[in-house]
């Protein structure tokens, strides 16, 4: 398996488009292409960091500010904040109120989940658990959580009913929290997860973080999991982002590098897809390569890396399949440091790229959440804080 260091990874790179089938690249590499017209217009302003975006079925879009506020955007331009109790949320640097997911049925049942840090004891041990099976995880007085939330019919107020699922790890200092959140057409749920800048996490089976979860909405294992455990995938660094393919059905998530490789990566069930940052005893090592097929046998390798430096890629969504001309069906990545959209071609069978296309670069900032609203125009969350960001509406043409 090819090393993201080696010359040939970075002169693909360089020319913007990285193909890769296992981990190795294949012949051929796909030039960039340019930026086409778009149309790009303000649905929502005045925001503080909105971390994701969500499209009701009746065109409410629900975003949520990291630091614990909801906020709806009626169909007709409207904007309120959703009262909810968030005295329970842990907000400091990355962690706080992340992703956001609507349950398959919420035109009946009203049920929006979160994945959010909150507050627990002060005990230094707790008992979580994974899937079934309890096990001790460190508490150090706060956890990530799955929470699922009944959103009233005017879209005024939330009311907490349930934590779908406790024990992702956080730190006091909120480093590599996750949390990436979206539904499944079976109405389950896929989390990902940050590693904690915890050296053993990322590829530990008994530890939520570095990792890919699936559950039922009921918090147990779905489907792939490593059995005994909500755990579809390890090896990973901070997922922040995860989508599924129309048609296809195949599930991607989106990770960020340490000085190089954002990583978009096609999950299979069980992968390990190579980050093992403990290279020295007690040292959480980030000079390790993304994906370390030499100390991770069998490592999958990615669909497609940034090479260096990281672009920070928090989200990424799917183009509808038309509307969009050559770019109908492709992937679209949001970039905190790299302050562009990253838009991507796949292959027939999905582990490879073949082309790519940037736009949007330098001129809204940091660009964090993603969403496809129910026109096919693509939803996009600023992320430069302040009170000065926005929900912008992408279109295609000028």
């Amino acid at each position: 398996m090819t090393s993201r260091r080696c010359p040939r990874r970075a002169l693909a790179t360089a020319l913007g488009a990285v193909i890769a089938v296992g981990g190795a690249l294949v012949s051929g590499i796909a030039p960039a292409q340019a930026a086409p017209a778009l149309a790009v217009s303000t649905v929502a302003s005045g925001l503080d960091k909105p971390w994701d975006v969500e499209v009701a079925p009746d065109g409410t879009l629900i975003t949520g500010e990291r630091s614990g506020r909801f906020v709806a955007v009626r169909p007709g331009g409207a904007t309120q904040t959703v009262r909810a109790d968030e005295s329970r949320l842990f907000v400091t640097n990355e962690a706080g109120l992340m992703g956001l997911a609507l349950d398959r049925d919420f035109s009946s049942n009203r049920t929006l989940y979160s994945c959010q840090a909150e507050k627990t004891s002060d005990a230094a041990v707790g008992t979580g658990s994974l899937g079934n099976v309890p096990v001790p995880f460190p508490n150090t007085g706060q956890e990530i959580r799955v929470v699922a939330w009944r959103v009233a019919d005017d879209w005024s107020s939330m009311t907490r009913s349930r934590t779908v699922l406790g024990g992702i790890p956080v730190n006091s200092g909120g480093r590599h929290a996750g949390c990436g959140l979206t539904t499944d057409a079976d109405g389950t749920l896929w989390v990902g997860t940050g590693d904690n800048a915890v050296p053993s996490y990322p590829q530990s089976r008994t530890s939520l973080g570095g990792k890919v979860l699936h559950i039922t909405t009921a918090g147990t294992p779905a489907g792939g999991t490593i059995p005994g455990t909500p755990i579809y995938s390890l090896g990973h660094r901070n997922v922040q982002g995860i989508a599924i393919q129309p048609v296809t059905g195949r599930v991607y998530s989106i990770e960020q590098g340490t000085s190089r490789d954002d990583e978009l990566n096609l999950l299979q069930p069980g992968g390990n897809y190579g980050y093992r940052p403990d290279r020295t005893p007690g040292i959480y090592d980030e000079s390790v390569p993304m994906t370390d097929p030499s100390r991770v046998p069998g490592a999958i390798g990615a669909v497609w890396s940034s090479g260096a430096p990281t672009l920070a890629t928090p989200a990424l969504t799917f183009l509808p399949t038309d509307g969009w001309g050559d770019l109908s069906g492709a992937v679209v990545i949001a970039t905190q440091q790299g302050r562009r959209l990253v838009m991507l071609r796949l292959s027939e069978d999905g582990r490879a790229t073949t082309a790519r296309t940037d736009t949007l670069a330098g001129t809204y900032g940091r660009l964090r959440g993603l969403g496809v609203d129910r026109d096919g125009s693509l939803l996009v969350t600023t992320d430069n804080g302040g009170g000065a960001d926005r929900i912008l509406r992408v279109r295609p043409g000028a």
